[in-house]
């Protein structure tokens, strides 16, 4: 994809025991390519490496970008010797403002997983976007790629009267992605656990009887020129107000708002409540607190760009980010951990719809949260 050979330098500062790290790694030990190795990911000490080594490509994964991104502006932003970058998790609302400070010529961003089938690469250095899946390419690839129709409360393809599944066929519109299992592919295990765990990742007779395709729980869709776009887990989206919350969506909406860095975005269970109200733990940028300016222009925004259902309930300001090692964010604890501040450490805050502002969820405001009607 990148025309790698013997005269680039790959910059890598993943682990390399997690399969994304053997993109390059392998890459270069096959064309011969130098490969500069760093013990842990450092923004600040980032692009002196780079410059240090003349790294001509480096790959990112998860959040990684948007940390970089947040250091302070250099005039040496732009001296360096990369021509491309690699990766999965550059998140549409921050690409294009990060490929024109650092001055990145050309982005790879693809979409897989280690126990997938298959690969979607965007080739076209069109931002955000995963990859393409255009009719003409479906006559072309022997293995079809998919979005079909998916029912949220199972994870699991909707059927038409004949037991099929069914295409997305609008633009705009999130749908299951899913892979065709050749032959030759079948009846292989894709995890040592139980034989339980293989068969909840196959969908069986799904559009011809004996077919079978990877469920990668993942939600695609795709703009009128056919490239993919990620929108969410299926696991991670949650319902509220009779309606299905995105949670990447509203994640790259709140990160627009200047001082918010990150936005880690969940639904949590309020008893009495039908569904999830929505949480966002963010992440500021250095030296910026909560003030109630602050709050009033989160609250503003959310109203301009959010419909009602998807603005989120509560807040939280989290003191460190919650990130696994390849920066992706870990959503399950804090899930678990809700919106309680007697439990909580963080500051919390309620969307209070009297004030209209973000106000502190104390342990006073608490018991009434829970009374009222959200």
């Amino acid at each position: 994809m990148l025309e790698v050979n013997e005269s680039d330098t790959i910059y890598l500062t993943l682990p390399l025991y997690h399969s994304a790290a053997c993109i390059s790694l392998y890459g270069a030990m096959r064309t011969g390519a130098t490969v500069v190795l760093r013990k842990k990911f450092s923004a600040s000490h980032f692009w002196q490496d780079v410059r240090k080594y003349n790294v001509t490509i480096f790959q990112y994964i998860g959040e990684l970008c948007r940390y970089l991104l947040a250091q302070k502006p250099s005039e040496l932003d732009k001296q360096h010797k990369v021509r491309a970058i690699i990766g999965n998790g550059l998140r549409k609302d921050i690409w294009t403002e990060f490929q024109t400070r650092y001055g990145i010529p050309f982005i790879c961003e693809f979409f897989a997983a280690t126990d997938g089938n298959t690969l979607l690469f965007n080739a076209s250095n069109k931002p955000g976007a995963i990859g393409r899946l255009s009719p003409f390419m479906r006559r072309l690839e022997p293995n079809p790629r998919r979005l079909v129709k998916y029912d949220y409360n199972t994870a699991e393809p909707v059927r038409d009267e004949n037991g099929r599944c069914i295409e997305v066929d609008k633009p705009g519109e999130a749908g299951l992605f899913i892979s065709f299992i050749p032959p030759e592919a079948r009846n292989k295990p894709i995890y040592r656990a139980a034989a339980e765990a293989t068969a909840k990742k196959i969908i069986r007779n799904a559009f011809v009887d004996g077919d079978e395709y990877y469920n990668y729980g993942d939600l695609l869709y795709r703009d009128k020129d056919y490239f993919l776009y990620f929108n969410d887990r299926i696991g991670d989206t949650f319902r509220w107000k009779g309606e299905n919350v995105s949670t990447t969506e509203v994640a790259n909406i709140l990160t627009n708002v200047d001082f918010i860095q990150d936005a880690n975005v969940y639904g949590v269970a309020v008893p009495g409540q039908d569904g999830r109200a929505g949480m966002a733990a963010l992440t500021l940028t250095k030296d910026t607190n909560l003030t109630p300016e602050k709050l009033q222009k989160i609250y503003d925004y959310c109203e301009k760009e959010l419909p009602r259902y998807a603005r989120p309930i509560f807040l939280r300001n989290l003191e460190e980010d919650i990130l696994t090692v390849t920066f992706k964010q870990k959503k399950n604890n804090i899930v678990k951990e809700g919106f309680n501040p007697m439990e909580i450490n963080d500051q919390l805050f309620f969307r209070d719809e009297q004030t209209r502002t973000y106000i502190p969820l104390t342990a006073d405001v608490y018991p009434k949260v829970l009374k009222a009607k959200l």
